[in-house]
């Protein structure tokens, strides 16, 4: 089956994008470079084609009470216009998918999806609808989005709409704003570490707004971004990947997103028994930073020892071109994850010594 193009498609190969097949879909790696590209979102602006992301609505009187026994965090905290991150785990933990709930009102929840798991997301979701009173829709492909991240987003993007975009709080949104003439909903999230918002609307009219913020932005310098430096930008910023971070094996809490599990919510939720037992036994394996000392690059999935025993693998590697050096997440035996502990990275058949430090890699306002 060939990739899906989004409604973007077009705009990429006009401005030469380097176009792969991603997730099931064509989309951009970079147009200029990883590099440039990940600068211009950390000191400017950057605009990526995110319409590959799934969007699955939940209506119905009881939205709110079926989302919240499918997601470890207490989706009964939000309030209308309000976003949540949030995991949806199998009931032995380990994660179905980690994704974005948006609340409209108590009868009409938005959830934004990773592309690559949206089919499977909405056949886990119908399947656990038992009694519950709702409908689930699976939206995705009538919906187009982009996001338009760094310190200059706001001020670019002000420029195409009459609405205040400063009334939009951090993990908030705005429906029926008018961007360019097109009908949209903001949000205010970020996947980056910087500043920045994600613009829905239909397919032919994202098109328009995608053309009118590069327009806009040119003075700032904005350009736009491929999924080469998202993953850079992400990482740096301690923001997980599903697959990567974690997936159907690996537990919320071993990759340290427990602030995310609320094993004390007074719901029942899938997964509760699992989580509960390994956080009160004790953690086995955990994410951790690392950053090499000796040359080479630490790619995903490679193996990790210590004194000659394996003690696990890289999750995500880079080097840095924010920092400038080489760094990644491990998940590791727990013996061995204290800050500063000597580890050994098998890139190839050698191998490199590294030492752990702290995820939190960029220190952001």
């Amino acid at each position: 089956m060939s990739a899906k193009k989004t409604p973007l498609y077009d705009e990429h190969v006009k401005l030469g994008g380097n176009v792969v097949d991603y997730a099931g879909w064509y989309l951009p790696v970079e147009y200029e470079g990883l590099v440039p590209e990940h600068e211009a979102v950390r000191n400017a602006a950057g605009l990526f084609d995110v319409s590959h992301m799934g969007e699955i609505t939940v209506k119905g009187k009881d939205a709110v009470k079926f989302v919240n026994y499918l997601m470890t965090n207490d989706i009964s905290t939000l309030v209308d216009n309000q976003i949540i991150y949030t995991l949806m785990c199998h009931p032995t933990g380990g994660v179905v998918d980690d994704l974005l709930v948006y609340r409209y009102d108590e009868e009409f929840l938005y959830l934004v999806v990773n592309a690559s798991n949206t089919d499977k997301d909405h056949k886990w979701i119908t399947e656990h609808k038992g009694d519950f009173d709702v409908e689930i829709e699976n939206i995705s492909d009538s919906v187009g989005e982009v996001a338009i991240q760094g310190p200059l987003a706001q001020k670019v993007l002000q420029k195409l709409t009459d609405y205040d975009l400063s009334q939009i709080k951090f993990f908030h949104l705005k429906r029926d704003v008018d961007v360019a003439g097109v009908k949209c909903m903001v949000s205010r999230t970020g996947y980056t570490g910087e500043d920045g918002f994600e613009v829905y609307g239909d397919n032919d009219g994202i098109v328009k707004v995608w053309n009118a913020i590069l327009e806009a932005g040119k003075e700032e310098g904005i350009k736009p971004t491929g999924l080469g430096c998202r993953d850079t930008l992400r990482f740096e910023a301690s923001l997980p990947l599903y697959g990567h971070e974690f997936d159907d094996e690996i537990t919320p809490l071993e990759a340290g997103f427990k602030y995310f599990v609320k094993l004390d919510k007074e719901s029942d939720f899938i997964g509760k028994e699992a989580l509960n037992k390994q956080w009160s036994e004790g953690l086995k394996r955990k994410l951790v930073g690392f950053e090499l000392v000796d040359r080479g690059i630490a790619r995903e999935g490679y193996e990790i020892y210590k004194d000659g025993e394996k003690i696990g693998h890289v999750t995500t590697g880079y080097k840095s071109p924010t920092l400038g050096r080489i760094i990644g997440n491990a998940l590791i035996d727990t013996r061995f994850t204290d800050l500063d502990t000597e580890i050994d990275v098998k890139i190839r058949n050698k191998f490199a010594k590294a030492k752990v430090i702290s995820k939190k890699f960029l220190k952001r306002k």
